[in-house]
């Protein structure tokens, strides 16, 4: 076989991808074509978040549509398609078996093999396919997760996460305190907000040794926002301003711990919040005085999508890995050093 594509379905949270992707493998390493990405995202009313239930129900309405279209925008037909990859884990429960559940029937009705694969996995291989990074200490940070990573013998190994709830997820909480839109993203109106802030207010920050928590910062900032927005000493976008300042402040510093022990001169930032250009800037900033390097990508591949379940489930694949469909169960605990990474030396 010179070439293979993978169908990548991705619906761990609010977004649902369909992603074809292209090895030609005639080339070493295989040349590797993105033949289709796309998204469609749930967004509930401003300051509500999304249930499992109606998440779940946004999946099945718009999957299959979603699906034809990649195919066409793809030129091709199913047919064609190798492999179909799905995310097993982790995430939202009823939104993962949505989508599992049209992989498996499509797996049946066509006679293709699935994988199923681990949602950061496929954050990071995506993100090391796009922007070239080779051993890089690697930032995951989205809605349901935060972790820094890095490659050690076969697998990614977790050097610090949050201890409670993930930095999206914190940012997500206090978007609905301000009733700010949930379209695009809550994250990404926070991030425009902080923009236009001028004073900090001074917040919990709580670093406890390579691991984070948000909680404290959460429910400091909640608490006391109406007062500090009634006293008209702070804006909005103050509040905002601050609370992005001291919560990447805190994952800076844990990134550049990692950086020092494992001797890389590397960042890659993966996941949903890895979009935002504040992050971007506060890492590139402690990158340089390393004499390092910060490695991220745009909301195409930052952002949950189907592409890079694509990829990260085809390189599993092309090392004779498959999930047997009795085992194509999805759960919403699947850590990221629990997988075997076989396509990596």
């Amino acid at each position: 076989m010179t070439a293979m594509i993978a169908l990548g379905l991705e619906g761990s949270a609010n977004k649902l991808g369909v992603g074809l992707i292209r090895h030609d493998m005639s080339t070493t390493p295989p040349t590797v074509t993105i033949l289709s990405n796309l998204r469609h995202t749930y967004h509930p009313p401003p300051g509500e978040g999304f249930l499992p239930k109606d998440t779940a129900l946004h999946h099945r309405s718009h999957i299959l549509e979603l699906i034809k279209n990649a195919l066409a925008e793809a030129n091709i037909t199913h047919k064609d398609i190798s492999v179909i990859c799905f995310t097993k884990g982790p995430g939202m429960g009823g939104p993962l078996t949505s989508v599992a559940t049209v992989a498996r029937t499509l797996a049946l009705m066509w006679n293709k093999e699935l994988v199923g694969v681990n949602h950061c996995v496929g954050h990071i291989e995506m993100g090391r396919q796009i922007t070239g990074a080779e051993n890089p200490v690697v930032l995951y940070v989205s809605g349901g997760n935060t972790q820094v990573i890095a490659y050690a013998e076969k697998r990614y190994r977790i050097f610090g996460e949050a201890l409670d709830i993930a930095v999206g997820n914190c940012l997500d909480r206090f978007a609905r305190v301000l009733n700010l839109p949930n379209d695009p993203a809550p994250g990404y109106n926070i991030e425009q907000l902080a923009k236009k802030g001028k004073k900090l207010v001074d917040l919990p920050y709580t670093v406890k040794g390579m691991d984070v928590s948000f909680s404290g910062v959460l429910s400091y900032i909640e608490t006391n926002a109406p007062a500090l927005l009634a006293s008209g000493e702070y804006t909005e976008a103050d509040l905002c301003f601050s609370l992005q300042e001291t919560v990447f402040a805190m994952l800076v510093e844990t990134t550049e711990r990692a950086m020092a022990h494992i001797g890389s001169k590397e960042v890659l930032i993966v996941g949903g919040v890895g979009c935002n250009k504040r992050l971007q800037e506060m890492m590139d900033q402690m990158a340089s005085q390393r004499d390092g390097k910060v490695f991220a990508t745009d909301e195409r591949f930052c952002i949950d999508n189907g592409i890079m379940i694509a990829q990260a489930g085809i390189l599993a694949y092309q090392t004779g890995y498959t999930t047997p469909l009795e085992k194509t169960w999805c759960t919403q605990r699947f850590r990221t050093d629990e997988v075997f990474v076989a396509w990596r030396q």
